[in-house]
């Protein structure tokens, strides 16, 4: 017998119902047929029978799955635990574990984003209207850290593009500026001079308007953690994971490249654009590898995976960066 759950809506086999060599046998069949269709909704399907399951710790945000090309990888998630509990956000410190730690005092509600600059629309946006701006999507995307280390992680949001249409950039915006929150009250990471205050990132147009730049709310079928950036990210899956800012308060669409944060303390180490790419090393370390978390342990000397080519994606958003020399526009 077939049971659909609450939580998602996914459809799973009930343990009497299979065994272990007819699940092993179910599971073959579905990632053969996702690898002969060759299509986002094999692969999404295959994965539902296997999905990690909704944690059960915050509020409940479903999304449906997403059609867009490159939206769903096959790759095994990583353990929300992992996830939620192995991340930089500065704000609330400089190690992996401080963030999970110390990010209980962001107040995620209520919340506005402002958006501003060259648009035709500008305003303001509460939490609410964003939520219902257009349909969350479920997208299962690859997380590459420039430090080397990777997951694989279920986000809830949609194209980032959907509020981009909305305001009416002008013709001389070509770029798109965001900005995190900075209170000190909330956040204790500010009082340290590693970055300068508040933090701040950007991308081409182009590449906020690509429909795998995602604006979200969630992962794992609940509200973003307050770790993770709630109560609205970025996501942006072929670059390195800095460039995807996190509990945004601003937007402005701008004519001049944005003074980003990293590529503002040490230009030299990372650049603007900071593409996913095995070939060009930081100065200090190589990008041709890299560990995945929850992976044989996921620890120093678990075993290292090649990094690929814009994390994966460079079928959907290479042709972005046709002509340009990505060693010079690193």
């Amino acid at each position: 017998m077939l049971i659909r759950t609450s939580d998602n809506g996914f459809v799973h086999p009930t343990s009497s119902d299979i065994t272990p060599r007819s699940a092993y046998l179910q599971r073959r069949q579905w990632l053969l047929a996702a690898a002969a269709a060759g299509a986002t909704w094999a692969a999404r399907d295959a994965w539902a029978q296997n999905t990690v399951p909704r944690p059960g710790k915050l509020a409940p945000l479903p999304g449906k799955p997403s059609t867009v090309p490159g939206g769903t990888t096959v790759e095994k998630p990583a353990r929300y635990e992992d996830a939620a509990g192995y991340n930089n956000f500065y704000e609330f410190g400089l190690d992996k574990e401080d963030p999970a730690r110390y990010a209980k005092t962001l107040k995620p509600q209520p919340w506005t984003v402002q958006v501003e600059g060259l648009v035709n629309k500008p305003g303001r946006f509460d939490l609410e209207a964003l939520l219902k701006l257009a349909p969350m999507e479920e997208r299962i995307y690859r997380l590459r850290c420039v430090e080397g280390w990777s997951m694989v992680i279920p986000w809830e949001g949609y194209s980032l593009a959907e509020l981009i249409k909305r305001v009416e950039p002008q013709g001389s915006a070509k770029y798109v500026e965001f900005v995190t929150l900075a209170d000190d009250k909330q956040m204790p990471g500010l009082r340290s001079n590693v970055l300068t205050w508040p933090y701040v990132e950007g991308l081409r147009m182009d590449e906020a308007l690509h429909p795998l730049t995602l604006l979200t709310f969630g992962m794992y079928g609940e509200v973003l953690p307050n770790q993770n950036g709630a109560p609205v990210r970025l996501v942006v899956p072929w670059k390195y994971g800095f460039k995807s800012g996190k509990s945004i308060v601003k937007i402005r669409f701008t004519e001049q490249q944005p003074k980003t944060a990293w590529n503002v303390a040490a230009p030299q180490e990372y650049g603007f654009y900071s593409n996913v790419n095995p070939q060009v090393s930081h100065p200090r370390w190589s990008q041709a590898t890299e560990r995945r978390i929850g992976e044989d342990g996921g620890g120093l000397f678990a075993k290292r995976r090649q990094t690929l080519m814009f994390n994966g994606y460079e079928a959907q958003v290479g042709q972005l960066y046709a002509g340009m020399d990505l060693k010079k526009f690193y």
